[in-house]
């Protein structure tokens, strides 16, 4: 007799992931793409370019008032969009 060990396929996946050292890359690519969802779609009009660099999540904006009122709402916004991910991918957010 032998025993079945019954993984579900999000946890193999999940796992392999983790091994070949791909789920922090794949996450911070969901955190960019969701940028847009999360800013809200006038916001997203005015951005130029989002990356992630050591947790910190870049925004260049062509707006510079745009810029100063997402400023002041950089906490909230860092905070929204690690929820969209489920986990805290970035610990700051800087707009230029």
């Amino acid at each position: 007799m032998f025993r079945q060990k019954v993984e579900t396929l999000k946890d193999v996946l999940l796992r392999n992931l983790r091994e070949q050292g791909l789920e922090t890359p794949l996450k911070q690519k969901r955190l960019v793409e969701a940028w847009p969802q999360v800013a809200g779609p006038v916001i997203a009009r005015y951005t130029l370019n989002t990356y992630i660099y050591n947790q910190t999540f870049f925004v260049r904006l062509s707006n510079p008032a745009l810029r100063s009122d997402l400023s002041m709402m950089r906490s909230e916004l860092v905070k929204k969009l690690n929820a969209v991910v489920g986990e805290q991918v970035i610990v700051d957010i800087r707009f230029s």
